[in-house]
């Protein structure tokens, strides 16, 4: 794990800057070869959203491995977070500048990253078992959240009831999952504790903001009733741990990646016509021996048709949700994919690994599919 030099301070800088050229719309290859008989246009690509490229290299930011990146809910803004105890934050659009880069934030790595859904917060959550609030329009942390003894490797956070609370759940080591108000104020102790009794990896909120799925070491997604303050059932069917979860745009399905480099679809509707829950498996993305995190996530512009995984063998599988049928094995990364995100909007898969670098690439709509 490097340190990365000269690290900026920690109100943010900005870093780099693309240059910039209007959008087009079809992306055209031309021969080079010497022989005039086959120069020319080879062939024209349909382009299908607004990136400048098909595919574009967000790069030089970061000095490890990228553990998580996402979209901010309008899909204009991309956050990084690295095991070099950095985020870096960019404009998806051209001219795809890195405009900040907010630097030891954190005393060890941060694991996971979620931008707040009400606010312009970013939540963070490291290594060093803490949970940082930071405002991105100043690049300042105005909050820090202590309580879990051992790693945070995943947090979610959601808008819960007519208050318009944020809450956010917090997955650790520690075998806990501790809930939190989201925000720039609020209490710096939890609102709530579930104790799952092994280390925890990956945590999740149902649609309703009434139940966190935990998946956790001994291969089970743990579903906790925040207003039982208890656990309610668990979804099986992993070999191995469950290493990041994602909840359907409907908030019917549940995608599971797991260590056995398989990856499951979980039916989490109140009446569910299969007893063990399982809706799909999938197979494609291996795992690896590095018992990486692995995140994946559900295409959001076509309401939830496609699931995407990253895996050890540096590319990215997407795979069509009705049929479990594999649509794409995108290749592009020099090391393991690690995390995964869709536009909100348009048909763009965003990808992190373990290069240091991250690529935005477009893909077809569903209905071309």
């Amino acid at each position: 794990m490097s340190k990365r030099a000269g690290s900026p301070p920690p109100g943010g800088a900005l870093i780099k800057k693309a240059r910039s050229r209007s959008p087009v719309a079809n992306q055209i290859a031309i021969s080079s070869s010497n022989d005039e008989r086959q120069q020319g246009l080879i062939r024209t690509v349909k382009r299908t959203s607004s990136l400048e490229a098909p595919i574009i290299s967000l790069s030089g930011s970061h000095g490890a491995e990228i553990l998580s990146c996402r979209f901010d809910p309008t899909g204009q803004n991309i956050a990084a977070c690295s095991a070099d105890r950095s985020v870096s934050l960019w404009r998806t659009y051209s001219p795809n500048t890195n405009y900040g880069l907010l630097s030891n934030i954190h005393k060890a790595p941060i694991l996971d990253l979620q931008w707040s859904l009400i606010s312009s917060l970013l939540y963070t959550a490291s290594a060093d078992s803490t949970i940082n609030v930071i405002d991105v329009a100043t690049g300042e942390r105005v909050r820090k959240l202590r309580g879990h003894r051992g790693i945070i490797n995943s947090l979610d956070r959601t808008v819960a009831g007519g208050a318009g609370t944020e809450l956010i759940a917090s997955g650790s080591d520690d075998g806990t999952v501790r809930i939190w108000e989201g925000g720039d104020e609020g209490s710096k102790h939890p609102v709530a504790i579930f104790e799952v009794g092994c280390p925890v990896t990956s945590v999740c909120w149902s649609a309703d903001g009434a139940n966190i799925y935990a998946g956790a070491l001994d291969n089970e997604i743990h579903v906790l009733d925040l207003r039982k303050n208890e656990q309610v059932y668990t979804l099986q069917g992993h070999t191995d741990t469950p290493t990041s979860l994602a909840l359907s745009p409907n908030g019917n399905f549940l995608l599971s990646s797991s260590l056995s480099s398989q990856t499951l679809i979980h039916d989490v509707r109140p009446f569910s016509p299969s007893p063990s829950r399982v809706h799909r498996v999938l197979m494609g993305a291996p795992a690896g021996f590095e018992n990486t995190l692995l995140r994946g996530a559900w295409s959001k512009d076509d309401g939830g048709r496609r699931v995407a995984v990253g895996g050890a063998d540096r590319t990215v599988c997407i795979w069509d949700v009705d049929s479990g049928k594999l649509l794409y094995k995108l290749p592009g990364h020099k090391g393991t994919v690690t995390t995964v995100d869709f536009h909100p909007k348009e048909p763009i898969i965003l990808t992190g690994s373990k290069d240091g670098t991250m690529l935005l690439g477009e893909i077809e709509p569903a209905a071309a599919i």
